[in-house]
This record gives structure tokens, sequence and C-alpha cells, in this order.
């Protein structure tokens, strides 16, 4: 997630400080900022840096007073050498136009953390909303709940999502939506359960007594005390969220070429094995490490939030 934040900072066009026209300008730091929920809104990079024509390197150079990201190329942004082996310029080579593998493997991070947390944000309320009214209200409203996780489930989940993309458009917005309707069912029954053990609590029967409604119950007492277990499930979700963008990518479903994705790298290095057998390497342990970390994290929540675990020696 850290790498996908500041990928700007890592792998960019543009100085991350620079004394230009007799002024400092932060462009790469101003990219960082716009990552960020609501500073979006505030910062906005100051001329001639916003407009798109602006060649910073040519304009700016390598003037003493600049800093710039360790790779100095954009991952749009295309060289005359065209799937270049790895060299001190390019440190994991060119892709089949030019533009540089470790560039836009970097910030194709920023597309896999992305889909993470924005499809399992999807499939986390929904699956606690889901499997709350299951749990609370119980009779034919378990019943109905319960039988649609089921029918949900039954489905191969990746074939599912295949499915659906092959009606609308291949956008990365679809694949977080689509992929966040498909991922709730695990979080649901986790949610359900944990609602059925704890509507019998004395605190529960306290707040009714209170007169508390069932949505203040549900939101105030037994929401709180059911997300423990949960993180567990959301963080091996957004693992298996990586892997299906990346699939998807792949097939051609996911990101659209030629914006960055480790799935369409992934792909490019596959058509291009022969002449080029180092471009496979960079997207291959990318995924293998963030599917891998987002597991260690979901079984150490997962350790740290049962309680059996925690009392055995």
């Amino acid at each position: 997630m850290l790498i996908a934040v500041s990928a700007p900072l890592i792998a960019g066009n543009q100085p991350i400080a620079c004394h230009f026209d007799g002024q400092w300008h932060f462009p790469a730091l101003v990219d960082v900022a716009n990552k960020i929920p609501f500073l979006s809104f505030v910062l906005n990079k100051s001329k001639p840096f916003r407009f798109a024509g602006f060649d910073a390197k040519t304009a700016v150079g390598d003037d003493e007073s600049a800093i710039w990201p360790v790779v100095r190329y954009g991952p749009l942004e295309t060289t005359s050498d065209g799937l270049a082996r790895p060299s001190r310029e390019h440190w994991l080579g060119t892709d089949e136009v030019g533009r540089d593998l470790l560039a836009r493997l970097v910030h194709g991070a920023v597309v896999s953390v992305k889909v993470g947390v924005v499809s399992m944000g999807i499939a986390a309320v929904l699956g606690v909303l889901l499997g709350g009214a299951a749990g609370y209200f119980g009779g034919w409203t378990d019943a109905l709940i319960s039988r649609l996780i089921e029918v949900v489930m039954c489905f191969p989940v990746f074939f599912l999502i295949l499915s659906i993309m092959v009606w609308i458009e291949p956008d990365i917005n679809n694949v977080m939506v689509v992929i966040g309707l498909t991922r709730w069912t695990g979080i649901a029954r986790y949610t359900r359960a944990e609602f059925l053990r704890l509507k019998s609590q004395d605190f529960v029967a306290a707040a009714v007594v209170s007169g508390a409604g069932p949505l203040r119950i549900m939101l105030r007492h037994l929401l709180p005390n059911a997300m423990s277990p949960l993180w567990g499930t959301i963080a091996f979700g957004m693992a298996q969220a990586v892997l299906t963008e990346a699939g998807l990518s792949w097939l051609g479903f996911g990101v659209q070429w030629p914006e960055p994705s480790w799935g369409n790298l992934l792909r490019s290095a596959f058509e291009h094995r022969g002449v080029a057998p180092a471009m496979i390497a960079g997207p291959s342990v990318a995924i293998l490490l963030t599917v891998l970390a987002y597991n260690l994290v979901g079984d150490a929540l997962r350790d740290a939030t049962d309680p059996k675990r925690a009392a055995t020696p």
C-alpha cells in the first residue's frame, strides 16, 4: 500500500521538488496528495506542471535544485528502446513500445491496492448488512438471506465475474463493483454467526429494556463486538481480489491498455516471452508478494482476534 500511495515519488517524469522560473514547485508530491481522499480537492499542481504537454525533464533538466524520482519515467511515457533488456537506464527493461517496465510495475500497484480496498469495502458493507439482518431478526429474514448466500456460493466466483464483465464495459471501476458484489457471502456468514451468538447476551437485553430500537442495537452494540473475526476475512478477500483483477486484465476485461496493471503487464510479458523473457519476472513477483502479504495479514488478524488461539500457549 505504501508503494501504491508513493508511486509518483518512486517512478515519474515530474520532479519531486524543483526550483523553476524563480519559484519552488512540488508536482510529484501533489500527485501523492491527490491519491489521498479529500486532499485531491485541496491541492492542485502549479503551472506549467499541470499541463499534459509540458515536458518537465527537458524544461528543468539536471538542475541541482531539482529532486527527481528514482525512476525518471512515467508509466505511459514511451522511448525508442522497445523490448530493451534490463540496464542502468531501465532497471527491468522496456515493453514493446519502449515504456519503462519498472515505472509501469510501480504504478500498477495503485490498481491492485485500489481494487483490493474498494471491492472488499463494497463486499464488507453488503455482507455486514445482510448477515447482520439475518442473524438479528431470524425467521423468514434469516431463511431468505441464507438461501441467497447459498445460491451465490453455488457459482464459481471468477467465472461469474467473467460472465458479468462480458456484458459491461471493461473498466477498473466496473471490476471493483463486480468483485464487491460477488465476494460478500463469506463476510455475511461470519456476521450472521456473530449476531446469532451476541444477541442473547446480557448487554443486548439491557439495550432492549432501555428502549433502543433494532437499528441502534445492531449498529451500536452488536456490530462493534462482531467485527473482530471479520478483519481476517476481509484481508483474505483483498488477496483474492488482487488475483481476480490480474486474471481479468490478462483476459482483457480489466484495466485497459495502455494503463498499467499487473495483469496486462503479465499478458504483455507472456506474448513476448521468446524475445524478452525477463519481462515476466516483475509482475509475477509483485502479484506473489502482494497476495502473500495480504494472506499473512489475514492470518495475523485471525490469530489476534480469536480467543481460543490467543489462549493457546
